[in-house]
This record gives structure tokens, C-alpha cells and sequence, in this order.
């Protein structure tokens, strides 16, 4: 079983930055895709952005240009640079890594989350 461990929240201004780490740990094969999503309160889950194994990145249009998403394949970490952060910003970030596990089909595993609040 992979454990994920976010790390890095906290409480910023607006237009402060902060970095977001996630950390794998346990029996691990391969990693897929690795992705950032995050949930406000009374609100869904939402992709904020994910990186595929071989670098290729996608993003919300609501943090284009703000946020950038890399990872260290050889650590099995994703991190999440945000800058430029708003109020609307706010909420529980959650990392995900989709697993290989041949052959058997790939899962997906998440963390705990970590709280961003901006405050205006």
C-alpha cells in the first residue's frame, strides 16, 4: 500500500507564494500521472493541475500562469509552486499519484490534504 504525505500548507496574504510537497512512501513500481486537486468548503473536489510520467503538464484555467507543477521521479514527489495566491485560493489540497501496478490495472492513491488559506 502507497501512503502519499502532503506538506508545505499554511496561511498566506494574497499575492504571497507558497510551495506545496507530496511525499510517496511504501512498495512502489511505477508512477503514472501525478496531480494536485483541491476542495473549498461546501464545494467539490476540483483538478487544479497534473504532470504525466514523461513531464507534460496540464492545468485549471483558474491557475494558468500562477502555479506550476513538477516532480522528482527519482524521490517519488510531486510539488506545487503557487504564486501570485487569492482568497479564492483557499482550500484542502490533496495530491494524487495514479499507480502501475502490471498487470494488474493502475489505482490511483491520495493524501490526507493540506489547508491553504489566503487571506485578503
Amino acid at each position: 500500500q502507497v501512503q502519499l504525505v502532503e506538506s508545505g500548507g499554511g496561511l498566506v496574504q494574497t499575492g504571497g507564494s507558497l510551495r506545496l510537497s507530496c511525499a510517496a512512501s511504501g512498495t512502489i513500481f511505477s508512477i503514472n500521472n501525478m496531480g494536485w486537486y483541491r476542495q473549498a468548503p461546501g464545494k467539490q473536489r476540483d483538478l487544479v493541475a497534473t504532470i504525466s510520467s514523461g513531464g507534460i503538464t496540464n492545468y485549471a484555467d483558474s491557475v494558468k500562469g500562477r502555479f506550476t507543477i513538477s516532480r522528482d521521479n527519482a524521490k517519488n514527489m510531486v510539488y506545487l509552486q503557487m504564486n501570485s495566491l487569492k482568497p479564492e485560493d483557499t482550500a484542502v489540497y490533496y495530491c494524487k499519484f495514479r499507480l502501475r501496478r502490471h498487470p494488474l490495472p493502475d489505482y490511483d492513491s491520495w493524501g490526507q490534504g493540506t489547508q491553504v488559506t489566503v487571506s485578503s
